[in-house]
């Protein structure tokens, strides 16, 4: 059954509370297309034992609520309320552009015991294009004309960078009538990703101050550009760690993740 807090501006933000309550809690922090119900991570992940998770609707999806002006800072007080609710102990467990807001949370100060940033899409070198200049300006238009499927084949080819064939595919899929609804939060996550999709390494070193353990997994048969980002990372900010996830791809593997994190949540 679905929990609900309120986050700092009144907010109502919906969250399962899996897996056992005396075990490290972890706090699953979904990415672009995703949320909880079309997402089996995070029970997979309480499934494998060991740990607690934490799975929320990031707002604007989902069960939970939202504000009228978006702002970063309002996602990061999300998490710092589930935080707060779990008691001031968490690892953050990011996907994607969801491991980037883990990172931009730890970054703000919100205390968490560590952050495993599973496929964080940096691009950080010539291994794909940039994305384009106005890529948050499009996206914008697309949520101000209503024209979702359009926002999400832009981030379709653009963000993700698929090739036009595959995208038309996806676009015919039984995925599409899941996420369309909220295809409006996509320029949420253009935000969230800044200039770390630029092809400047430089766009990293904001993280450097981090003050907590930081791990970076990345699937063993993921995209070369995701692959060097997270490599770039691993160079740029001091203590990081990165892991490769055996047989893995953008989609978290939870059996091969889960030991991971209960071996973060022993040393952190």
């Amino acid at each position: 059954m679905t929990q609900f807090i309120h986050s700092a501006d009144g907010t109502r933000i919906g969250f399962d509370d899996l897996g056992t309550t005396d075990a490290p809690v972890v706090i699953y922090v979904h990415g672009a297309t995703a949320y909880r119900a079309i997402s089996s991570g995070p029970a997979a992940l309480a499934a494998t034992g060991g740990l607690r998770v934490l799975t929320y609707d990031r707002r604007g999806r989902g069960e939970s609520g939202d504000a009228e002006t978006y702002a970063i800072e309002r996602e990061i007080e999300d998490i710092a309320a589930l935080v707060e609710h779990v008691g001031g102990n968490a690892i953050l467990l990011g996907e994607s552009s969801g491991a980037v807001l883990a990172l931009e949370a730890a970054l703000a100060g919100v205390p968490v015991a560590a952050v495993a940033a599973f496929e964080p899409p940096f691009i950080a070198d010539d291994a794909r294009p940039p994305i384009p200049v106005d890529y948050i300006a499009r996206l914008d238009a697309f949520a101000a004309a209503g024209d979702r499927l359009g926002a999400l084949r832009y981030f379709s080819l653009e963000a993700v960078g698929l090739p036009p064939e595959m995208v038309d595919q996806m676009m015919a899929s039984p995925f599409i009538a899941a996420v369309e609804p909220f295809a409006g939060t996509l320029r949420y996550d253009a935000r969230i990703m800044g200039d770390t999709m630029s092809g400047d390494v430089a766009a990293l070193e904001r993280y450097v101050p981090i003050p907590v353990p930081i791990t970076v997994l990345v699937g063993e048969s993921t995209f070369p550009s995701i692959r060097s980002g997270a490599e770039a990372f691993a160079e740029v900010v001091p203590g990081s760690e990165l892991v490769i996830v055996p047989g893995g791809d953008h989609q978290l593997p939870a059996d091969a993740v889960a030991p991971v994190i209960r071996s973060i949540a022993v040393s952190a």
